[in-house]
């Protein structure tokens, strides 16, 4: 299995900035967005030298993710690869609302998310658990196809937030605004014995 898992938060969509609710929706990059990732990979280009080469780049198909991907890629002179089993968090009808909106209409279900979001369902979206599982499931096929070495995996928020907590139990955050403090590359040590269990058990206990 891979040795590092590079997780890259994909670039700022018109949406991030709106302060809507994106979830799986598939929104470009807007301008800042782009300026964002080819900072990232001017970062990661930079860094490289002190470290391994990245062996490969994976992406999520959410548009955001490709085009910040491959802005990635072009720095580094890989081609990324699709994960399509890597779909963001599924916020069902919630989709596409303001969360200011959301918060003034519905302010005991708003509460409810910001406190333990793992104890709501969006109307007709996913139980942030059954994401976890899913998502955790396809990092391991995912990391298994490389014996060693690095690689990157570029993907929109919150799902990067999400494969954090699996992978390194990080915080999981505030789900529905990004984090300033929190560097849009995390670079993340995998024990040899790392598999898809620890983190759901932990969950359950």
């Amino acid at each position: 299995m891979a040795d590092f898992l590079v997780v890259i938060r994909s670039g700022a969509t018109d949406y991030d900035r709106q302060g809507r609710i994106r979830g799986t929706l598939d929104i470009p990059l807007c301008a800042e967005g782009i300026a964002e990732a080819e900072r990232v990979a001017a970062e990661i280009a930079a860094a490289s030298g002190k470290r391994p080469p990245i062996a490969a780049i994976y992406t999520s198909a959410a548009a955001c993710a490709v085009e910040t991907a491959s802005i990635v890629g072009r720095t580094l002179g890989l081609r990324p690869r699709i994960a399509a089993e890597l779909e963001n968090l599924d916020q069902g009808l919630w989709q596409g609302m303001l969360v200011e909106d959301l918060r003034r209409k519905q302010p005991r279900l708003y509460r409810q998310w910001q406190d333990n979001p793992w104890s709501v369902s969006p109307p007709e979206g996913e139980l942030l658990e059954e994401a976890c599982g899913r998502v955790e499931d396809a990092l391991v096929k995912l990391l298994k196809r490389h014996a060693d070495g690095r690689i990157a995996l570029v993907v929109p928020p919150p799902l990067d937030q999400i494969i954090r907590w699996l992978v390194a139990g990080e915080s999981i955050g505030d789900l529905w605004s990004l984090d300033a403090s929190q560097s849009a590359v995390a670079e993340i040590p995998l024990a040899a014995q790392w598999t898809a269990t620890p983190a759901l058990e932990k969950l359950r206990l």
